[in-house]
């Protein structure tokens, strides 16, 4: 059966090259004679594949030396809890600007344990944009600031970072890490869920500056206190063994490329692509602030739920899958991760060029 494009949000794509290599080494890694999936975690096998996917991000990203890089479990959604948890208790509050689902479910888990202060928030436009954000809407005192970078179903992204001042940043990167470039030293935690650009369900990436750790409230579960995990360099239970395997092919992978700058400009040119004739078709409009748009993450709709339907279906007739737009929004929606080839856009905008020829 030939490979379809699939246009998921999470679980998603994944590089080709990656996928035959992790192919051909299922039944016996570098010469173990058994599969990653069947190996001790504690062996001198699997350290230097943990070891290696550190380094690799390390070198990605330009993660300096005052942060420590954690391969855990729970996605993203533990990290809602992980960082109040951890960092919240500091002075008892946060603020939160709030762009969507996720930073909604972020800041719904912090005032379990704290204040949590939503600064500003686009949920006026259904969320369609990013606020305007200057120093000043910032507590100087808040333990924390925390942003999503990009939003999933909505198709926003922040193109800066917030100055917040001497209070550590937190970004939740799930859906873009590894596929824009940022200073990592103007944060204080990146955390991500792998499923859109580093890997499989199942792991989840903490970046975390090194001062930012041993602060956990006295409630804190063992599992949750990112000390815990630091002292046990990720190890103190078995992590997701495969997921971090998949993850360093994918970090390979992306070197190979030129990495996350070279990346990023791939993904400029995909999303431009589809925006373009978005902003010049009759029939599909996309719903995200032009300014705001992500390059991830690209919603759009047609303005009629039958025209919607069809589109989705005739699409998946043609290999173009997982187009349907979240439940909560509706329409549309087509996720180009690093990993979506630049011809899978392409022949997206020419499934979308026909079907309007043939249903004006």
């Amino acid at each position: 059966m030939a490979r379809v494009y699939n246009f998921s949000a999470g679980p998603a794509v994944l590089p080709e090259p990656v996928l035959v290599k992790a192919a051909s080494e299922m039944l016996d890694y570098g010469g173990s004679g058994m599969s990653v999936m069947e190996m001790s975690h504690r062996s001198k096998a699997f350290a230097g594949i943990v070891e290696g996917a550190e380094g690799l991000l390390r070198k990605l990203m330009g993660i300096p030396d005052t942060y420590k890089v954690l391969f855990l479990q729970g996605g993203a959604s533990s990290q809602f809890a992980m960082v109040p948890l951890n960092l919240i208790g500091k002075t008892g509050k946060a603020d939160f600007v709030n762009t969507g689902a996720w930073s909604k479910k972020a800041i719904g888990q912090a005032k379990k344990y704290g204040k949590a202060n939503v600064v500003a928030s686009s949920e006026d436009r259904t969320f369609t944009y990013i606020p305007k954000l200057n120093k000043s809407v910032f507590d100087p005192d808040a333990s924390y600031v925390h942003i999503t970078t990009n939003n999933t179903i909505y198709g926003t992204h922040y193109t800066t970072l917030p100055d917040t001042g001497d209070v550590p940043l937190v970004a939740d990167m799930s859906s873009n890490i590894l596929g824009e470039a940022y200073d990592v030293s103007k944060l204080g935690i990146i955390y991500a869920g792998a499923q859109k650009n580093i890997g499989p369900s199942g792991l989840t990436v903490v970046i975390i500056r090194e001062d930012l750790v041993g602060h956990a409230m006295d409630i804190t579960p063992i599992m949750f206190d990112y000390q815990t995990h630091v002292e046990a360099a990720s190890l103190y239970n078995t992590p997701p063994c495969y997921g971090i395997y998949i993850a360093k092919l994918v970090f390979e992978w992306l070197l190979d490329l030129g990495g996350v700058t070279e990346m990023e400009k791939i993904n400029k040119g995909k999303a431009g692509l589809l925006y373009e004739y978005l902003d010049n078709s009759k029939m599909f409009r996309g719903t995200a602030a032009e300014e705001d748009r992500s390059i991830m993450n690209i919603p759009f709709v047609t303005g009629s739920e039958e025209l919607d339907a069809a589109f989705i279906k005739e699409a998946t007739a043609n290999s173009l899958v997982t187009l349907k737009g979240h439940r909560s929004v509706g329409g549309m929606r087509a996720s180009i991760y690093n990993a979506m080839p630049r011809e899978g856009v392409v022949k997206l905008v020419e499934f979308m060029k026909k079907f309007e020829r043939e249903h004006a």
